[in-house]
């Protein structure tokens, strides 16, 4: 209208509708200019939402050996003395995993160290690094154990459901790779520093001994002459016609490093160089997307709560893959957004099971073998009891400590425990499980009971107990290395009382694994009382007073 009005008439009219058109102007431009920003907001909220950060997994995941079936991948990972052993995660994305089975309920049932007997245990050993594969319809398996000297290979037509069909080796081939070329012969990779080479019958259930040779004499070469770690962990790919090894070392003054040999043969020769050296991630392998992107799965030592998982991205320059952002770890991936490990890595349990559910939902596993004739779900409805058997002096040779995952940043656990059935000598509650563990329990001693705080062996803290039903929680902040942890009780789920001191949560070699949250009870006087847990709740938030 403006336009046609400064056409036919004069001056007047120019001055009068002049101004509005250049308020208009203005005005379209700040619009503009606002909607423009509050676009770009929404893109860099939604990209958020929508980018992986590493690690991808913030729990102890070490060890993992990751496959692709189609558009699924599966990983198989390490629990050592915990069972059932060598845990199955599922994932569309390579991001967010959920737990499907294990390899095998336990791995022995003979020996004393595995079943915490006569004062023996397995800790930091029991099975190590596994490895997955898949071929012409059968999913593969294989670890190893120092403890009983053997290589374990399961077998499977069905991750999830089963059966496993088990054949033993009677050598430990240290953290092997098994490996299906496409002659149809089946190669297992195996050694530290030395690296050996042999060939197994198609079944897989027998070496041929005929067949072994030293295939690297020095792994560990590319990354100097001063090494602390030797190369180990190999995992070997194949990829357009080449033949890919990884490993892991750590030079003496540096930090854990990927190492990559490469060869057109699988008999060599064998060039090496250094795939990455950057915050200590490393060992691991290659894996492919269906829409034709590589990356490198590997994981890093974060203290308390264990090993944890991270994705590099991987270019392919000169028949050579390389590793990372310009050598670097990125914080952000070009894939789906993290979502909780709650609940498919850790979770919460009220105890209630429905007809044709299992016992034991897969995020929990027992602490060495347990003793099935010593817990239940079924003997009280909505309850976990765990009974006392046998007579023990200390927590860490306790049987049947039922576990689960701490995960970071931070996370707490939380249960209800009925006392009522504890004999005296009892010593029943809440734990974070390792070497230098702590606890929050209930102690029956003398026709009284009370609440005791556990540092490592020492008694911090203890208060009166004059009820049947007592509630514990326990916390861990590992934000940023923190690696602490404090323990609450509550007589009526609603005000929690800290008890005790904060307690340090250090990842020490001999159990060789992240803080669990562990729910026990042992006897060290008398055999026959129980103690009933109502619940137990896990989240990934603590108190403010962590």
């Amino acid at each position: 209208m403006d336009k046609k009005i400064l056409q036919t008439t004069e001056g007047v009219a120019k001055i009068k509708y002049t101004p509005k058109i250049q308020i208009y102007t203005m005005k379209n431009k700040i619009s503009i200019i606002f909607t423009c920003l509050i676009l770009i907001m929404q893109t860099a909220a939604f990209s958020q939402k929508t980018t992986a950060t590493n690690p991808v997994i913030y729990a102890d995941v070490p060890d993992l050996s990751i496959i692709r079936v189609g558009n699924t991948y599966y990983m198989s990972s390490t629990t050592m003395h915990m069972n059932p052993g060598i845990p199955i995660m599922k994932s569309t994305d390579l991001v967010n995993w959920k737990l499907i089975n294990y390899a095998y309920q336990t791995l022995e049932d003979n020996d004393d160290k595995l079943n915490l007997d006569n004062g023996k245990n397995d800790y930091g050993r029991g099975s190590w690094a596994s490895s997955l594969r898949y071929h012409n319809g059968t999913y593969y398996v294989s670890t190893f154990s120092g403890t009983t000297g053997k290589t374990y290979i399961f077998s499977t037509k069905n991750l999830e459901k089963g059966p496993w069909k088990k054949n033993v080796l009677n050598a430990s081939y240290h953290d092997h790779s098994i490996f299906f070329d496409d002659d149809g012969k089946v190669y297992m990779i195996w050694g530290a520093g030395k690296l050996e080479i042999i060939e197994l019958n198609s079944d897989l259930s027998a070496v041929k001994e005929e067949t072994k040779k030293v295939l690297i004499e020095n792994a560990s070469a590319p990354a100097g002459s001063n090494i602390m770690l030797n190369s180990e962990g190999s995992q070997l790919f194949k990829v357009k016609g080449k033949y890919y090894l990884f490993n892991i070392a750590w030079p003496k003054g540096g930090m854990r490093t990927v190492v990559m040999h490469r060869a057109d043969k699988i008999t060599g020769p064998w060039e090496g160089k250094i795939g990455l050296q950057d915050l200590g991630v490393a060992q691991g392998g290659l894996i492919d997307t269906p829409d034709g992107k590589w990356f490198s799965y590997l994981f890093r030592d974060a203290g308390g709560v264990g090993r944890i998982p991270y994705l590099v991205p991987v270019k392919w320059e000169d028949g050579w893959p390389v590793l990372g952002e310009n050598e670097k770890v990125p914080e952000t991936l070009d894939l789906p957004a993290n979502k909780s490990l709650i609940p498919g890595i850790v979770n919460s349990d009220d105890f209630t099971r429905k007809n044709g559910e299992s016992d034991l939902p897969l995020v929990w596993q027992w602490n060495h073998n347990p003793d099935n004739k010593l817990w239940s779900v079924k003997e009280r409805k909505g309850y976990l009891r765990l009974k006392t058997g046998r007579i023990d002096n200390s927590f860490l040779q306790a049987k049947n400590t039922l576990t689960q995952r701490t995960f970071g940043p931070e996370c707490s656990g939380t249960t209800l425990i009925e006392v009522s059935n504890m004999k005296d000598g009892d010593f029943a509650g809440l734990s974070l499980l390792q070497k230098d563990f702590g606890l929050v329990a209930v102690k029956a001693e003398n026709g009284s009971k009370k609440i005791v705080m556990i540092d490592i062996s020492k008694e911090i803290e203890s208060v009166p107990l004059n009820q049947d039903k007592v509630y514990f929680k326990a916390e861990c902040n590992f934000k940023d290395k923190a690696d602490t942890g404090r323990f609450f009780y509550s007589l009526d789920g609603k005000k929690w009382i800290s008890i005790g001191n904060a307690i340090k949560l250090p990842y020490t070699l001999p159990h060789f694994m992240g803080y669990r949250f562990g729910l026990f009870n042992y006897a060290t006087k008398d055999t026959g009382g129980f103690v009933d847990f109502d619940y137990f709740h896990i989240s990934d938030k603590i108190s403010k007073t962590n």
